[in-house]
């Protein structure tokens, strides 16, 4: 890749055809988009129940990865350049084809786009959170490792359905109890950071900041109130994050004007510095 910046945008878009039928809405968005990739997250549909603006618009190459579950779940990387490779899964043989994982290689980096379970205390959709979370860590740990004895880097991007820490919900204290803020998921998020010595970039680039949040609840007057989360993260191995010139999330100007209960996450990172 000869370019010096390499713009990565990320989001959850709640339905990949309900987005994009929407006006304005996800195709407006990526038309105007200063994106080389966007990772896009719980699609919810083949591609064959796609309009062709949106499964291959011009100036794009498309991955979707649809799981096998109809309707459920599903991530896609959307990409100016066709990518080196792909590959889909992170070799946990319950999630090869659910949806959940994508990797496409770019020149020296690696962008993947996540979509981690959501989870509901008490019910069979936290235990599926909680094993692929249980697998998914040593892969990172391992992936990391094989990308950067070959003098590359790896971001991670997407949903990862865990605020980290109290700044990262404006209902910390309410929520204590809930899925997507458990003791136990802040902490593995933390051995992520910690010990498979990942990079939260939008933190780093901000660490005193509250959010900014990437999720607000339909519910209510959430977003007017930016009652929100911040659960989608750009997370990349250290030297990449290092080069990371700006993040920020593309919030709604309105909430007439959403297309998803997420908004965009965007990094610019600088290569050859």
């Amino acid at each position: 890749m000869n370019q010096s910046s390499f713009v990565v945008s990320s989001v959850n878009v709640n339905g990949l055809r309900a987005a994009a039928g929407k006006d304005p809405g996800f195709v407006s968005w990526l038309a105007a988009t200063e994106a080389d990739v966007v990772c896009l997250q719980e699609t919810r549909a083949e591609p064959d129940q796609l309009s062709a603006e949106v499964h291959s618009p011009q100036g794009w190459h498309v991955v979707l990865c649809p799981a096998r579950a109809k309707g459920r779940a599903g991530v896609a990387i959307y990409s100016r350049v066709e990518p080196d490779g792909v590959r889909v899964g992170f070799g946990e043989a319950e999630f090869e084809d659910a949806g959940r994982y994508v990797e496409a290689d770019f020149g020296e980096v690696t962008v993947a786009s996540l979509y981690l379970p959501s989870g509901e205390v008490g019910t069979p959709r936290q235990e599926e959170k909680e094993r692929f979370m249980e697998a998914f860590l040593p892969y990172l740990v391992g992936r990391r490792a094989e990308v950067e004895a070959r003098g590359r880097s790896l971001v991670v991007c997407g949903d990862w359905n865990i605020a980290h820490t109290e700044a990262d919900l404006k209902n910390w204290r309410g929520n204590r109890k809930n899925s997507g803020f458990l003791p136990e998921e802040r902490a593995w998020l933390s051995r992520v950071f910690d010990e498979a010595g990942y990079v939260d970039v939008v933190r780093a680039l901000y660490p005193d900041q509250e959010g900014p949040y990437s999720w607000w609840s339909y519910r209510g007057r959430a977003f007017d109130n930016d009652t929100g989360w911040r659960i989608d993260y750009q997370v990349a191995t250290p030297g990449l994050a290092a080069r990371a010139r700006s993040g920020r999330v593309e919030r709604y100007p309105s909430r007439e004007e959403r297309w998803s209960d997420h908004a965009p996450v965007t990094v610019a990172f600088g290569l050859g510095e």
